[in-house]
């Protein structure tokens, strides 16, 4: 059974363990999420869950989201997911989840929306070294030559260069689940996640789990 929860990134910070080693860890707030929807073979084509994160007052949303959230009876979320699953029996409109679905030592991919950088240079977008800073070689920070000569007169499809950096979806896979606090619905996963903090983030079961 996969299993997936959304959750909110609340930053960093250092596990010591009793050798005297430290981890650094990412803290995220695990829900709770709710089930607003079970879709299956028979009505959808497949089996899912949609789940809800992120209590909203119901003036804040639309008539049609308002509606659609009613059914679980649990209020109105900002955030929606589908997570495949293989039995929809397993699991009940209004269903909340929380930390408790995964267990210490657990692989789980991570994945979020990266910082966004803006327009940038081809120096801190693609990591070029750029030209001598000694005064007068008037090449610094410049991405260099990109024609091709007179055949073909253009400039290549895929090119490095400056441009928008960041905002983008992206997944780190198998983080393991290193701690947690059901209490506070937060879970520990190791190492760093993509996105800010307070960026919301979704935690499930990884694909390749390490060997």
């Amino acid at each position: 059974m996969k299993r997936g929860l959304i959750g909110k990134k609340l930053g960093m910070t250092q596990l010591f363990w009793d050798d005297g080693s430290v981890m650094p860890v990412t803290v995220i707030e695990m829900g709770p999420c709710v089930v607003v929807q079970k879709k299956t073979e028979e009505t959808d084509g497949y089996n899912a869950i949609q789940i809800g994160f992120g209590r909203v007052d119901e003036k804040r949303v639309t008539k049609p989201i308002a509606g659609h959230c009613a059914k679980s009876g649990k209020g109105c979320f900002r955030f929606f997911k589908e997570i495949r699953i293989e039995s929809p029996d397993d699991y009940e409109v209004g269903q909340q989840m929380g930390t408790d679905i995964f267990t210490i030592g657990d692989y789980v991919d991570v994945i979020g929306t990266t910082k966004g950088r803006g327009f940038t240079g081809a120096v801190k977008r693609h990591g070029f070294r750029g030209g001598r800073a000694s005064h007068g070689s008037m090449f610094h920070r410049a991405p260099g030559s990109i024609g091709a000569s007179a055949f073909p007169s253009r400039v290549f499809k895929g090119k490095k260069l400056p441009g928008h950096m960041g905002a983008v979806r992206q997944t780190v896979q198998n983080l393991m689940v290193v701690g947690m606090r059901p209490e506070r619905n937060l879970l520990f996963v190791s190492g760093p996640v993509p996105g800010s903090v307070n960026g919301m983030v979704l935690v499930q079961d990884a694909k390749k789990l390490q060997g």
